[in-house]
């Protein structure tokens, strides 16, 4: 059996990170953990071929190799995703299809052959069967959120590891909280489910022994949901990484809180954890009650922040506008929270009401709803009748993203950042890519685009002051260079 794994394109979001990658000789941000995880179920008899489009384009030959094409999307993928079905079609191959842009609701909204809703644990064996028997079902739905003891070790084989700025891992699935504009909830559940820390120093040793060193993310929905265990984890990996020697440094998604406490903050950064993205949203308080953040409300979000930073983890901010309660100045707050704070990675979007989510439902009753999100909450506009005006929102949203990532404003953000950050932990290992990115950088920012002075002076003052902070300092400010490029399109 010949089954083909298509990874779609991701767009040009921030996410992607495809304006910093040039910088870095990568072809795309990350690897396309879930496909590799299910191509871990499939019978070692059968041949598996990978095509990520984020890589390379799917070539003809490999669909005409296949007997079956698995793909998963996001919402954010959907327009590749739709191409992927049309010629995957065209060469008359059968289709199986899942993730987040599919659920019950929309099964069958992409013409997919046979659409597989929710987490594929306990479904592998029967659809399996089934591709064996040749009687694939139209629509397989998960009975329920399953044991990750079943989850295999994804397929590094499938991927040229050179290809890829950082690897993916997962520890655990779903999030304590239940934040109104959220989907984690309703996709992966409200009680946090495990793999067993055995199973996750195994996927950690797979990388290692495959010569991966670098960036890693714990692609977790909320990797401190549950602290007893998440500190037992921890204990390990510190262990693991003096038994194995590794110089493999990692990231995840937190949430705010994990700041009132100390240990668990100084156990992640003695584990190798050098960024964790946190959903911070919206100074305004009013908004964070609206959409239920309660754990942001629970200390002064400045302040957590700053103690984040120096416990030497740089934090990656999630922020949103578009709130109910959101007043006309939440631009210009949002603007002086992000440079006073120092969040120099500051990923702001416009709210988006996604099916299944309490957003989604409130809205609808109250027949605000515009049509279905598109995942993309940077370009796409709104989904829904906001409060404020949305000629208003749009406007003033694309102004407060090119300011800040204006060169001059984004560098300060750099300097508060560095000032305030307390580098704890494993080194992070310089590689020769690293060279060549730093050469890069003094022709792009330095020469070929605007904003050269200001480069210029942001390094002059980083080498005066921090010298030893040079890398982080020039790595930043090719994710920024990446981060201006999309606002600027915006």
């Amino acid at each position: 059996m010949n089954i083909l794994l298509v990874e779609p394109r991701t767009p040009d979001t921030f996410w992607s990170m495809r304006h910093a990658l040039r910088f870095v000789g990568k072809r795309a941000a990350h690897p396309p953990l879930g496909l590799l995880t299910v191509a871990g179920f499939l019978p070692r008899t059968w041949r598996c071929r990978l095509a990520d489009l984020n890589v390379r384009p799917l070539g003809d030959r490999d669909l005409q190799w296949a007997d079956y094409v698995l793909t998963s999307a996001m919402l954010a993928q959907t327009a590749s995703l739709a191409d992927i079905v049309e010629r995957s079609h065209q060469a008359g191959k059968p289709v199986i299809a899942g993730g987040p842009a599919f659920t019950g609701e929309a099964a069958n909204r992409f013409d997919v052959d046979h659409v597989v809703v929710g987490e594929v644990e306990e479904l592998a064996p029967p659809l399996i069967g089934d591709m064996t028997a040749g009687t694939l079902q139209p629509l397989y739905r998960s009975p329920r959120f399953p044991d990750l003891a079943l989850t295999p070790l994804p397929r590094w084989d499938l991927v040229n590891l050179r290809d890829y700025a950082s690897m993916s891992v997962q520890w655990c699935r779903g999030c304590p909280f239940d934040c109104e504009f959220c989907d984690i909830a309703a996709l992966n559940g409200r009680v946090p489910r495990h793999k067993s820390t055995a199973q996750f120093l195994a996927e950690l040793d797979a990388l290692h022994a495959r010569g991966w060193r670098g960036m890693t993310f714990v692609v977790d929905d909320n990797f401190v949901g549950n602290r007893p265990r998440c500190r037992d984890l921890l204990r390990a990996v510190i262990q693991w990484r003096r038994r194995s020697g590794s110089r493999m440094v990692l990231m995840t998604e937190a949430s705010v809180d994990i700041a009132n406490d100390p240990e668990l903050l100084q156990l992640m950064a003695e584990a190798g954890f050098k960024k964790v993205f946190l959903g911070i949203e919206t100074p305004s308080l009013e908004s964070l009650r609206e959409c239920r953040k309660h754990q942001n409300l629970r200390s002064d979000l400045a302040t957590a922040v700053r103690t984040i930073q120096t416990a030497g983890i740089e934090v990656i901010g999630g922020f949103i506008v578009g709130f109910d309660n959101d007043q006309p100045d939440i631009f210009e707050r949002q603007f002086e929270f992000i440079q006073k704070t120092g969040v120099a990675t500051a990923m702001v979007g416009l709210l988006q009401a996604v099916p299944r989510t309490r957003l989604y439902q409130r809205l609808a009753g109250e027949g605000r709803l515009r049509g279905d999100s598109t995942g993309d909450n940077t370009s796409a506009g709104l989904n829904f009748e906001p409060r404020l005006d949305t000629d208003f929102l749009l406007r003033n949203y694309r102004q407060l993203m090119q300011r800040l990532y204006e060169p001059r404003t984004y560098y300060r953000r750099i300097q508060t950042f560095l000032a305030a950050h307390r580098p704890r932990g494993p080194r992070i290992p310089y590689a020769r890519s690293d060279v060549a990115a730093l050469v890069r950088s003094l022709w792009l920012m330095g020469v070929v685009h605007s904003g050269r002075r200001a480069y210029w002076s942001f390094l002059t003052r980083t080498l005066l002051r921090q010298p030893s902070r040079l890398g982080v300092a020039v790595t930043l400010a090719i994710t920024g260079f990446h981060f201006r490029q999309v606002s600027a399109a915006l």
